[in-house]
């Protein structure tokens, strides 16, 4: 490398932009956002970390006045996922649920209140299954199957990886050590709240405000446009 090149960015401070919007309080978050008529969603979860829903009734808070809707997992019965070979997500889970604050039902409402209020008005009836409460049990023969799909109890795969050879590679080395790693499951941490607002327009087109990552941020999938704030 030229020592006698000037870095544009390495060793240099810089700005990240959007950050003096949020310091100064200016940024728009979908929480933020409020449209004309607009309706408000609660959710429902789940009390037990492993159980079927026997039944659910939501009769009492279609009734309470204010509440528009009520919806659980029959009415979005289709499964989804990141990945393709765990297609296990559900919107509102359909059968039974997997922890405790598993989504159960949903209910839009003219105001926060009502759509709280209304929460307490459904009445679920569960009927609780075998737990795994740790790696170690998720690991060990068990009658708590979480997940049908898994290979075996409830491990979804076996995967072994070795790059290089292995055995040229502890003859080389200076110190050998043999122990057991845990990685801890880490997220971003942003100050945004998890919200999302939804408006469908005269065109009959979707237009969706999230708090999720800008990965598609001016996408359009079967006539649903994305933005990402």
């Amino acid at each position: 490398m030229d020592e006698s090149r000037e870095l544009k960015v390495a060793s240099r401070t810089g700005t990240l932009l959007g950050s003096m919007s949020k310091v100064m309080g200016e940024t728009q978050y979908a929480d933020d956002l409020s449209l004309p008529r607009m309706l408000y969603c609660r959710i429902l979860r789940s009390t037990h970390p492993h159980a079927k829903i026997s039944a659910i009734d939501t009769s009492r808070a279609l009734k309470r006045k204010g509440v528009l809707a009520v919806i659980t997992g029959k009415d979005l019965p289709i499964p989804y996922g990141i990945l393709p070979v765990s297609q296990d997500e559900e919107a509102l889970c359909v059968e039974k649920v997997r922890m405790v604050g598993d989504p159960v039902a949903a209910v839009a409402a003219l105001d926060e209140e009502t759509a709280e209020a209304a929460l307490e008005d459904i009445r679920v009836e569960y009927e609780p299954l075998p737990t795994v409460m740790s790696v170690q049990e998720g690991l060990a023969e068990t009658d708590a199957q979480i997940h049908e799909y898994a290979d075996q109890g409830n491990i979804h795969k076996f995967v072994s990886l070795e790059f290089g050879d292995m055995e040229e590679g502890f003859s080389e080395a200076d110190h050998i050590r043999e122990d057991i790693f845990h990685y801890e499951g880490n997220t971003h941490m942003p100050m945004e709240q998890h919200a999302a607002v939804a408006q469908c327009g005269a065109d009959g087109r979707v237009t969706l405000w999230s708090s999720t990552p800008p990965l598609c941020s001016s996408c359009s999938v079967e006539g649903v446009g994305t933005s990402s704030q």
